[in-house]
């Protein structure tokens, strides 16, 4: 048996029977590990466990707070996450759809699949606030729907049921919600050329040339996942630590051989925070790295980069166009990533480029 899932703003899933699973234009099959394959039931599973508020500490988060259906599985409008007593981290909540294309997960990457990912946020001091994931072993081991669920999908039942058999199960689940079938997909893929207007047509040629923004957020012949799964120093909270950047550093790899937990130090730290990809990889090149991020639906997943300090598109745009922050004459310029600099688009481009980008949301989440 084979699924079809089609992402909604409500959480709406279509079951059926199929030879192949069906995605929508604009984007490839989903990639699904061998040792963790998809069925109705694993996915049903999963999306209990994903909206399931007894897995915090105070019983008031899920992971459905930060990753909201109805807001194309962000928090927007909210620059940084809050977690239980409303407490705040240190980083902009990226999108469940089409996570299941990245490479890595988590904006530094410290994850390497959907399965590890959903484990992190539980026992995290300003998300869930579990101090292990104790409690949700009891919770679906005692509650008898999870029990029958776990029993049908894991053949597993009381102390056998692991966080291993939970993981699987979210993963799944996230690995339905897609998202393609954009103006630009129908204008690009199929062929539709009325799809786009004439601002949005001018804007994918600024997207294409010009503006450059084609060499991070990748298209292909064949479908457009808008992101190269490379990390990237742009700039952005950087300029703040660029100055201590090497102290910073030397002390970070320090704590790390005394085996600092990297999730907790990255989310409640924001020294740390902005290290980026190095907070994972401890290389000096990785300095200030974050992952590129998807750009399908970005018009209605505001505010924008890992810190949530672009309040709209036109000021991301703005921001590239200008050059990023950090200068030549900065000492440590040689940390931002290549590719930033000024572009010299007009006004008029640049209304363009947003006209654009916001032809990339998908009709489930319009607003």
């Amino acid at each position: 048996m084979k699924v079809i899932m089609v992402c909604s703003g409500i959480l709406a899933m279509v079951l059926t029977t199929v030879v192949q699973a069906a995605t929508p234009v604009g984007l490839p099959a989903v990639p699904v590990p061998k040792n963790n394959p998809q069925s109705p039931d694993k996915i049903k599973l999963g999306e209990k466990l994903f909206l399931d508020k007894r897995f915090s500490a105070d019983g008031t988060v899920s992971c459905s707070t930060c990753h909201d259906p109805a807001r194309a599985f962000t928090d927007s409008p909210l620059k940084v996450s809050e977690g239980i007593k409303k407490l705040t981290g240190t980083r902009n909540a990226p999108t469940v759809v089409n996570a299941a294309y990245m490479e890595k997960q988590f904006w530094d990457g410290r994850e390497p699949d959907l399965e590890g990912q959903s484990a992190g946020p539980f026992i995290n001091p300003v998300e869930m606030g579990l101090k292990n994931h104790e409690p949700i072993l009891q919770i679906v081991r005692s509650d008898p729907e999870y029990q029958k669920l776990f029993k049908k999908v894991f053949k597993a039942s009381g102390k056998q049921i692991t966080m291993k058999h939970v993981q699987q199960a979210i993963a799944s689940f996230e690995r339905t919600v897609i998202s393609g079938n954009s103006p630009f997909d129908r204008f690009y893929f199929t062929g539709d050329k009325s799809a786009l207007n004439e601002k949005e047509q001018r804007g994918l040629q600024v997207f294409l040339g010009q503006g450059r923004c084609v060499s991070c957020h990748t298209i292909s012949q064949t479908h457009a996942l808008f992101t190269d799964s490379r990390f990237h120093n742009l700039g952005v909270g950087f300029d703040r630590i660029n100055k201590d950047v090497k102290e910073l550093a030397n002390a970070y790899q320090a704590a790390r051989k005394k085996g600092i937990d990297v999730d907790v130090e990255v989310l409640t730290n924001k020294n740390t925070s902005e290290l980026g990809r190095f907070a994972v990889s401890t290389q000096l090149r990785d300095l200030g790295g974050f992952k590129t991020p998807t750009l399908r639906n970005v018009a209605v997943t505001g505010p924008y980069m890992h810190d949530g300090s672009m309040e709209t598109l036109r000021d991301v745009v703005v921001f590239y166009n200008n050059g990023g922050r950090v200068k030549e004459s900065d000492p440590f310029f040689d940390f931002q990533s290549g590719g930033i600099r000024p572009l010299d688009l007009s006004d008029d481009q640049i209304d363009d480029l947003v006209a654009f980008l916001e032809a990339l949301t998908s009709p489930e989440h319009k607003k």
